[in-house]
């Protein structure tokens, strides 16, 4: 192993359960190459589900902020991150700072790290919806981070050109899939033979399983509602099929789910899953109805349709290929778009059969080399 004084010191920083995901296969990586010296800080934006994911690519933390608080809002926890990282990062003294995505710990992150003087690398950069109202922080959170990024590594070439068009230097911007089906390959088969508590009462054997997961701040209130509403509607009229929604904790989620659909018969309203639970349902869903973007990244892998309810989505690659429709939180187009699956088999077919988009599983390996190059 290289002496500890010539290796480069990485530090991650983040803090939800889709951030921890993807980077988990690149925090592998660079552990398992002798040239970094890689430590992981995390902010705890979301604790439990966080934790879930951790345990099971067994990432140790070795700074642990614990910053989440029951009702936090966007100032208080800005604030807190970027308080809380001083510490850390004068301790470790990072050659770079990895952060993910569009969360607010991503965005936080970034300024901390350019604060102390560090260069930044942002994985999955370069997703744009050009609204900075939708997503909402996260599109504002991208663009913030890309504007700090010293490595932007950018999932795929829309992507790089959404870089390029924003003045990023080409040299600073490297296309190598996403992470994200790195992580799903790791774990598909891991979980294959799984029987989960959770699954037991689901018809899985005789119904067409629909799967439902939504946490978008832009959908809380009407947005959710009308969603739920079309749900509940299609469930009534259709015995045959059977709505699993793993329940997001936000109690904006949360009640209005179960206010809606806590009592329609051929309707399961679980716990959050763990994320090998979770890659097991998608696995066995004939099609899924969500506003997360990984979702969009990952269903298309395993051969899955996918209803967006949001009205913009910073991955119109999975859209350009057939594997995505946005349908928007109408209740007539979702429930359409519904009936158009369960009904049209060949218009199923070709969603489900479509070219994905976002990578081939080796997006780690990439990273890896791009910074034993470069730094």
């Amino acid at each position: 192993m290289a002496d500890y004084k010539e290796r480069k010191r990485i530090l991650f920083v983040f803090g939800t359960r889709p951030e921890a995901i993807k980077l988990a296969p690149v925090i592998k990586a660079l552990q398992n190459d002798a040239f970094f010296d890689v430590k992981v800080c995390l902010t705890a934006q979301h604790r439990e589900m966080l934790d879930q994911v951790l345990d099971f690519f067994k990432i140790e933390a070795w700074y642990d902020l614990d910053l989440m608080r029951k009702n936090q809002d966007l100032f208080d926890l800005t604030a807190r991150i970027l308080t809380a990282l001083k510490q850390p990062l004068a301790e470790f003294k990072p050659d770079l700072v990895c952060v993910h995505g569009d969360t607010t710990t991503t965005m936080a992150a970034s300024l901390a790290a350019f604060y102390a003087g560090c260069k930044v690398a942002h994985i999955e950069a370069g997703l744009r919806t050009f609204n900075k109202q939708s997503p909402f922080p996260e599109e504002l959170n991208r663009q913030i981070t890309g504007r700090i990024a010293d490595f932007h590594f950018a999932p795929t070439a829309t992507a790089s050109a959404n870089l390029k068009a924003e003045g990023i230097a080409g040299e600073h911007i490297f296309v190598t899939g996403n992470t994200v089906i790195d992580a799903l390959q790791l774990t598909v088969n891991k979980v294959a033979a799984l029987q989960p508590n959770f699954a037991r009462g689901i018809p899985f054997q005789n119904k067409k399983i629909i799967l439902i997961t939504g946490h978008r701040r832009e959908n809380f209130g009407d947005g959710m509602q009308r969603v739920c509403e079309a749900l509940r509607d299609l469930a009534l009229a259709r015995p045959d099929v059977h709505l699993v929604y793993p329940v997001h904790l936000n109690p904006n989620v949360k009640n209005t789910v179960f206010d809606i659909l806590g009592n329609v018969r051929n309707c399961s309203l679980i716990d959050p899953l763990q994320y090998p639970d979770f890659v097991w349902l998608m696995n066995r869903s004939y099609l899924i109805v969500t506003d997360s973007g990984g979702v969009q990244e990952e269903a298309p892998a395993l051969g899955k349709p996918v209803l967006v309810t949001r009205d913009t989505t910073e991955r119109p690659e999975a859209v350009d290929a057939g594997t995505v429709s946005l349908i928007g939180t109408n209740p007539e187009k979702l429930r359409q778009g519904i009936l158009t699956l369960l009904d049209d088999k060949q218009h199923y077919e070709t969603m489900s059969k479509a070219h994905n988009p976002y990578g081939d599983g080796k997006a780690s390996q990439r990273i890896v080399q791009v910074l034993k190059d470069n730094l």
